[in-house]
């Protein structure tokens, strides 16, 4: 098919890729020979070499293998970034087992959805988790639980203040039930050269489950060929990269497939520093950016919204960014603009989902930007816009549901065939998403399908009217959702968060739109918050905010019957 997008790929990107016949841990195995000695990860000041890494991930192989674990075998993981998580992840590829990486946030119910899902016997956690776990175990398959400390791979020093001071305030102290082991147990006296088990490109590799922002979180099943070619063609979005030197701040959950993919693979892929972070504090990443001079920051919106906005940002030295992909959720204009003046260096937003783990397409990073646009697709990705309705393909600039074709692609649902009926049809994968193409072949999210709103007979797309309000200047986050009303069926409503010090009122928040949108787009009702309801990720859940407006409805209802 026609590719109108090659033409603007800037000098160095290929237009296709040679895929290698690997599993995707032979990455690991690889930099660890080419670069032994370099530091694959950096926690609280303590560093682990590529050799050491991939020694401990085969350990956890070996582990996993003794303890019954079977090629195919779900093994599942609730970690926050760490050594511990990157170990564990390649070891349990090693071991020829299927990864079911769960968010650390979760409730008990939540969790026990993933893990009786994916069939999970086996988990490996951290303390401080462990009474969830402890929790859904009735409820689960789960007979082998794994529990590791947020300690063990820290220096010396700060590991015996952490035990002193920290560890039991905070949760990460616990006794383990009988059966139970601690991970330095575990792994104890296991051999470091890798398992002798076969894995091919075609074994799954992961259950990717779903952000669940449009209702229960389903499993991509992604195989290893798949995530393998995505590393690849992130790598090579970014021709200036250097092998052996780059530095990754990697404060992007490694549970979401946007940091397992674009963050950890493209960083071991490339035998890059990860600075691991477990969690995103904006004091904390501004010093981890002036202290370890990463290069790259692929984060998400809420992340460099929280950086421009510190009220400090100027005494730290953040100069040594040099490209940043921003993922997850529409990135505002002004935003970008902001975060490019701080750092000196590049912020380009990307598009991706779990259906096609992760990446699919991004703006150069050095060739021509277009801000409101997730970019061009990536090598060997094909893109089309088709009718809402009829499904037929669509001329640039007609909007309609984005389709994908690549080498990414997920095999399906896990135990949906239904759903997966729905979504891979002919070969197409279909997001979801609606999108237009310019004549230049950079693409346009305007939203999601089951995001839109149907107010008084029009569409409103919620992301044009949060790109409105994020040009207020008063306004550090802005989400816009459909809400239900008698008259309109479904009533524009934007809920704003202010920034520190500003002030407004909600008159003059739909005054600034009605300059800006047509009438049937304003919102008509603002509703000021100190947060916003979040995926881990940094994604806004507006399927929160809608579900928060019908109990509000459902109660006012009960209480003018009484």
């Amino acid at each position: 098919m026609e590719k109108p997008w090659v033409r603007h790929y800037e000098p160095g990107v290929p237009t296709t890729l040679e895929y290698p016949d690997v599993p995707l841990h032979h990455f690991l195995a690889e930099s660890a020979r080419r670069f032994p000695t370099r530091a694959a990860t950096i926690f609280f000041d303590a560093r682990l070499t590529y050799s050491e890494l991939d020694a401990l991930a085969n350990r956890v192989a070996h582990a996993l293998i003794d303890m019954g674990v079977q090629k195919g075998d779900p093994v599942a993981l609730l970690l926050p970034n760490s050594p511990q998580f990157v170990a564990c992840f390649y070891g349990a590829l090693k071991a020829g087992a299927i990864v079911v990486a769960n968010n650390p946030l979760y409730t008990a119910r939540e969790l026990a959805h993933q893990l009786n899902d994916a069939g999970a016997t086996t988990i490996i956690t951290l303390s401080k988790l462990y009474p969830t776990v402890q929790q859904v175990l009735p409820d689960t398959r789960l007979k082998h639980v794994i529990v590791t400390n947020i300690k063990e791979y820290m220096p010396f020093v700060l590991r015996t203040l952490f035990t002193l001071f920290r560890e039991k305030k905070d949760g990460h102290r616990v006794s383990l039930a009988p059966g139970h082991v601690w991970f330095q147990d575990w792994i104890r006296n296991r051999p470091t050269a890798p398992p002798n088990v076969a894995v091919t490109p075609d074994d799954v590799a992961i259950y990717q489950y779903t952000g669940g922002t449009t209702g229960v979180s389903k499993g991509a099943i992604a195989t290893h060929r798949a995530l393998v070619a995505n590393t690849l063609q992130i790598d090579a979005w970014l021709p200036d990269r250097r092998i052996g030197e780059e530095v990754y701040l990697a404060v992007i959950p490694f549970f979401h497939v946007y940091g397992m993919v674009a963050c950890m693979s493209s960083a071991v892929y490339q035998a890059a520093t990860m600075v691991l972070l477990p969690q995103f504090n904006v004091d904390d990443v501004l010093k981890a950016i002036q202290k370890y001079r990463p290069t790259l920051f692929h984060g998400v919106p809420t992340m460099y919204v929280a950086i421009i906005n510190h009220p400090e940002v100027e005494k730290y030295d953040l100069r040594s960014i040099r490209a940043c992909i921003s993922g997850a959720a529409p990135l505002p204009v002004e935003v970008k603009q902001r975060f490019e003046e701080i750092t000196g260096g590049k912020l380009v937003e990307g598009y991706g989902l779990s259906e096609a783990p992760t990446a699919t397409h991004c703006n150069p990073v050095n060739g021509l930007n277009k801000p409101g646009s997730i970019g061009l697709p990536f090598p060997d990705v094909e893109c089309k816009i088709v009718d809402l309705e009829t499904g037929a393909e669509l001329p640039p600039g007609e909007l309609g549901e984005l389709l994908i074709r690549a080498p990414q692609v997920m095999k399906g649902y896990l135990n949906r065939p239904k759903e997966t009926e729905e979504t891979l049809k002919d070969g197409w994968l279909h997001t979801g998403d609606i999108a237009y193409m310019d004549e230049d072949g950079y693409f346009y999210i305007v939203d999601r399908k089951k995001d839109m709103i149907i107010s008084g007979g029009y569409n409103v797309y919620p992301r044009e009217v949060e790109e409105v309000l994020y040009q207020h200047p008063a306004v550090q986050e802005a989400a816009v959702a459909g809400v239900p009303h008698e008259y309109y069926g479904e009533m524009v409503k934007a809920y704003v968060v202010l920034k520190p010090g500003a002030t407004a009122t909600e008159e003059e928040i739909i005054q600034f739109c009605k300059e800006r949108l047509a009438g049937y787009k304003v919102p008509k009702a603002v509703e000021f918050r100190s947060e916003l309801p979040k995926t881990m990720v940094g994604k806004i859940l507006r399927r929160v905010l809608v579900e928060e407006e019908k109990q509000r409805a459902a109660q006012y209802a009960v209480r003018n019957t009484q």
